[in-house]
């Protein structure tokens, strides 16, 4: 197996902390090759396909998914993490797994299954990916889940910083295969985290453009995005209407998440040369995250995702689409938690072997996995009486 040129405080197999359920290293594949493998073939990276990212799924083809919103995650992720010399594969292990745990119809659902879940443990997607590799994916002779090395769980549980209120389900898990809570992720995880918010700025805007919610005057002002306009609209070269705006579109986008990219990693180098860091541990042990932004940038993305919240993800017809998936979400839980006989095969006796706060978990877990489409379809099952149940 070729070994990647990593960094010394880049993630590394000699130090690395195992699996839950110990198992033998694969001949041809470093552990993280291995999780991310597992990834790809799991149940809920394939759901990911027909789950709402802003658009529901069948307001289109071409918008986004949870899928490919990941798979754009991944790429970027890896690039930046081949600059810095970090692990590659867990970078993108934990791209790609980072939203298993989203519910159909994107925050929507989540929302949704949030507020239905607040006296029985409370519901969130990220504690939802964790749940689903750890519990929920039943693959295995040996155990549930996936098990996945230590440091794509310690990503998935940290990627937003050291953790101090975790979760019912995440402190539980803590206290069988500790996570080191209080600390930073690696600096894999945290170059995952940013990759995320580099991808959507990028395709929201890509999105909502194509969708018709904004037009490229609207962008013209915002930080970033403007600049990337002007250099798109000096080098275009066609006078064909609909080909102008369609590469205007993809120029402007491609050179937002360039910039974004390109000072991520620049920043990153200097706070490394700060540090200097000789092993992971110093990356998870430093004050304050190592993968960052510059000040500017970061200031100026704050920006953008503030125009997209007013402009796109609270537009009204977003906002009609969300109040449908969310009274949907609820009434879907509030029928199977009411009367679980109701639920298909395996989840049944699943919620009546359960107490009502358990009951209402297996719920929860049954809607998270579904997709947009079966979602609205279950929601038909339930209440309509000319859908066969």
């Amino acid at each position: 197996m070729i070994s990647q040129d990593v960094a010394p405080y880049a993630v590394r197999r000699e130090t690395a902390r195992g699996r839950l359920h110990a198992e033998e290293d694969a001949p041809t594949r470093s552990p993280w090759q291995r999780d991310r493998d597992r990834v790809i073939h799991s149940a809920g990276f394939r759901t990911l396909q027909y789950k709402t990212q802003v658009f529901i799924n069948h307001e289109g083809d071409f918008f986004r998914t949870r899928l490919t919103h990941s798979l754009e995650v991944a790429q970027i992720a890896r690039s930046i993490a081949r600059q810095l010399k970090l692990d590659e594969d867990l970078t993108e292990a934990l791209a790609l797994a980072h939203d298993l745990g989203h519910t159909p119809f994107g925050h929507a659902g989540e929302d949704a299954l949030k507020l239905c879940m607040k006296d029985w443990g409370g519901f969130d997607h990220n504690t939802q990916s964790l749940r689903l590799v750890t519990h929920l994916e039943g693959r295995y002779h040996a155990f549930d889940g996936l098990n996945l090395t230590w440091e794509t769980l310690e990503g998935l549980a940290k990627h937003n910083g050291p953790v101090k209120r975790p979760t019912p389900y995440l402190f539980e898990y803590d206290q069988r295969h500790h996570l080191d809570l209080a600390s930073y992720a690696s600096a894999e995880a945290q170059v995952a985290a940013l990759a995320d918010d580099i991808a959507y700025h990028g395709h929201d805007l890509d999105d909502g453009l194509r969708a018709g919610l904004l037009a490229l005057d609207d962008i013209a002002g915002l930080p970033i995005v403007g600049p990337a306009l002007e250099r798109a609209l000096a080098g275009v070269r066609t006078d064909d209407r609909y080909e102008r705006e369609r590469r205007i579109r993809h120029e402007t986008i491609r050179q937002v998440i360039n910039v974004l990219a390109t000072d991520l990693t620049q920043q990153t180098r200097e706070n490394i040369a700060v540090l200097n860091p000789e092993s992971a541990d110093d990356i998870r042990n430093a004050p304050m995250p190592v993968v960052a932004f510059s000040e500017i940038i970061a200031r100026e993305n704050k920006e953008i995702r503030k125009f997209l919240y007013a402009r796109m993800y609270r537009h009204w017809k977003v906002n009609r689409m969300t109040r449908k998936a969310r009274l949907a979400t609820t009434e879907v839980f509030e029928i199977l938690s009411e009367d679980p006989s109701l639920l298909p095969d395996g989840w049944r006796e699943k919620a009546k072997a359960a107490d009502e706060a358990g009951r209402r978990r297996v719920v929860a877990d049954y809607i998270a996995g579904m997709t947009d489409r079966f979602a609205m379809d279950e929601h038909r099952r339930l209440t309509e009486l000319s859908m066969l149940g």
